[in-house]
């Protein structure tokens, strides 16, 4: 199965891990997550700020954010297997050791997997969405959930939103998503009712496929 993700290699230094935040806003927004961006922030500036402290700046440094199902995973992968980061009982007079405390606070669970030349520190942030049936992690459902969730945050509705769309809302924005699409396909020339009658029994056929 394939989920979304977004990988970056840098180097690690304090000037990315404000130009990773931005990133990471922008695509927790584009996959309908924007309720999880101020926890996976943190623990982005957290373990990439462990690398900076205890490995070094300057080190290159990969940082992957994945979606697996119900749970966000983030994970920082760095070259040094020594440097292993540590949960501390931190006290308020302390100038360090809170980082992994706070990541620990907003996640489910964090880790370490330790390979032959990198070391993989690991986080995993509850999204509170259950499976889609029969297509959990498949990389068209992935697809289509981040194209209505643009959708249904810069659609044609006003108001406020928060957190992922509804049902309801997705149905709404994936009939947008449709009609702009027969838009495009007139404007160049093509037969709309075609296409859609093509993309029906498409969906039909597969459907059988998958039900046998």
């Amino acid at each position: 199965m394939t989920q979304p993700s977004w990988v970056v290699e840098f180097a690690a230094s304090e000037e990315e891990v404000a130009v990773l935040r931005r990133n990471v806003r922008a695509y927790l927004e584009a996959w309908g997550l924007r309720e999880l961006v101020d926890e996976t922030q943190l623990c982005v500036s957290e373990l990439v700020a462990n690398v900076i402290t205890h490995v070094g700046a300057g080190t290159p440094t990969t940082l992957a954010v994945k979606l697996n199902g119900a749970s966000l995973r983030i994970e920082v992968h760095d070259p040094d297997t020594r440097a292993l980061p540590m949960l501390l009982a931190a006290d308020v007079e302390s100038e360090g050791g809170r980082g992994m405390a706070l990541v620990a606070a907003v996640t489910e669970r964090w880790g370490v997997q330790l390979g032959a030349d990198r070391k993989v520190t690991w986080c995993e942030i509850a999204t509170g969405l259950p499976p889609v049936s029969g297509h959990d992690g498949c990389l068209r459902m992935t697809r289509v959930e981040a194209m209505i969730g643009l959708y249904g945050a810069h659609g044609a509705r006003p108001g406020p939103r928060s957190g992922r769309l509804g049902i309801t809302e997705g149905e709404e924005a994936a009939i947008s998503v449709i009609t702009d699409l027969l838009h495009w396909l007139s404007a160049h020339g093509r037969d709309a009712d075609d296409v859609l009658d093509r993309a029906l029994v498409r969906f039909e056929a597969e459907g059988f496929a998958a039900s046998r």
